[in-house]
């Protein structure tokens, strides 16, 4: 990278109410929008054996109504200002988003407050989003050919509970769960004190502050939820399973691997190793598995990023007359050549344009601001680190990628789930 590059550091001004929420305002008045992010402490990681899927449920459950919005009113609401909005869940939070034109920022500020103080938490929106949650679950995981690979995956990866059970959780536990049950679970995790709130766009600051304080300030904080034990030994929890889909045309493969957790230097460099190994045309496994060999139908590669140890999966769905030894003996060559010899200046370069690239585009979006600047504000107590999380990055070198992969990727510390069609066994 050329050492005059910088980028323009992000103007971030960090507060918290006195109840606790944690307030984040990014003043950028390129283009007449504003974005709204409010982020929750809360995700699957939080959840109890016997209560999984609560934090999915209440991702749907949000939408369902308060005091002064009526049942799909936030959306409506938002759709006739002109907005888009939607809410996701992770092992690692609930968030919910909007950006609207900017003059439409008491509107946004009113609705997520509305929620965060009265959600309608009633035996008829716990029904119905059960059942929302259970098609979900069929349409997304269960009739999808492979669709339920990554959490089996996850559940050899991860020994501890709060790490390896999936996101849309058990139904059984969905069923069994109670109003209060329901009810309690918002009490404690969908606090003030539990929360982030980040603007980032067009506004006037001392206005912003003005309608964070109206709307939000009087709404009660709770006490902290329990603390949480993400910690896991080095192994994985199991190196081999086969598993019979009954949807899945072909044969198919992932192996997934243990890392550390993110922001560390050695997460970083394996995330910068994902690029070469699997990330784009350019990587290598793409080059040899579908430019060269093309012997597979469908390779991929993904870092899940965790605030506790975090992993790397690398998969493929091979054509039908090609050897999935095969296909898995190139990607671990891949690997312990990069543990041998480490990337090459031209890797290295290609990475540092890619994260350049990446980061200049994030910018130019006031929704992916707030998502980023909340991420950093929720996990890590600084929302500064968007003005340096690049550096980060480009800071590591090819020794660092050359060494974190011989120590976490080339071992055979790692999980191999074999999918094979009905029968087929």
């Amino acid at each position: 990278m050329p050492e005059q590059f910088k980028l323009t550091p992000l103007e971030i001004d960090a507060y918290s109410l006195k109840n606790g929420l944690r307030v984040v305002l990014n003043h950028d008045n390129s283009i007449p929008v504003v974005s709204v992010a409010v982020y929750y402490d809360v995700g699957s990681r939080n959840e109890r054996e016997g209560r999984t899927g609560f934090a999915h449920l209440f991702e749907h459950m949000m939408f369902q109504g308060s005091q002064n919005v009526p049942k799909a009113g936030h959306f409506q609401h938002v759709m006739k200002a002109g907005g888009t909005m939607n809410g996701t869940t992770s092992s690692e939070r609930t968030n919910y988003f909007e950006t609207l034109p900017a003059n439409q920022l008491p509107l946004a500020l009113w609705l997520e407050s509305d929620r965060m103080l009265s959600l309608a938490v009633t035996q008829e929106n716990l029904d119905n989003q059960r059942e929302a949650v259970k098609e979900e679950k069929r349409l997304r995981y269960d009739n999808q050919p492979y669709g339920q690979i990554f959490d089996l995956i996850s559940e050899m990866i991860y020994k501890n509970f709060a790490n390896s059970h999936s996101t849309i959780g058990s139904m059984d536990h969905l069923d069994a769960a109670t109003v209060e049950d329901v009810r309690e679970f918002f009490r404690i995790f969908y606090a003030p004190n539990n929360a982030v709130l980040v603007l980032s766009g067009a506004f006037e600051p001392v206005e912003a502050k003005e309608l964070i304080e109206t709307y939000f300030g009087e709404i009660p904080s709770q006490p902290l939820p329990p603390p949480l034990d993400v910690s896991e030994p080095s192994e994985v929890a199991a190196t081999y399973r086969e598993w019979e889909d009954p949807l899945a045309p072909f044969p198919a493969f992932l192996m997934g691997w243990k890392i550390p957790k993110r922001r560390s230097p050695d997460f970083n460099a394996l995330y910068l190793a994902g690029k070469i190994l699997y990330d784009g045309d350019s990587s290598r496994l793409y080059q040899k598995l579908v430019k060269g060999d093309e012997s597979v139908i469908q390779l991929f590669g993904f870092t899940d990023e965790r605030r506790g140890p975090s992993s790397i999966f690398i998969g493929a769905i091979p054509k039908p007359d090609k050897d999935l030894s095969k296909i898995r003996e190139t990607i671990n060559v891949e690997i312990s050549d990069l543990a041998s010899h480490g990337p090459s200046a031209e890797e290295m370069e290609k990475i540092e344009n890619q994260l350049i690239n990446d980061a200049i585009r994030m910018r130019q979006s006031s929704l992916s601001r707030a998502q980023q600047i909340a991420e950093f504000a929720l996990y890590d107590g600084d929302p500064n680190l968007i003005n340096t999380e690049l550096d980060d990055l480009l800071a590591i070198t090819a020794e660092q990628i050359r060494h974190a992969v011989g120590v976490y990727l080339n071992t055979e510390n790692r999980a191999l789930l074999d999918v094979v069609p009905a029968g087929k066994g």
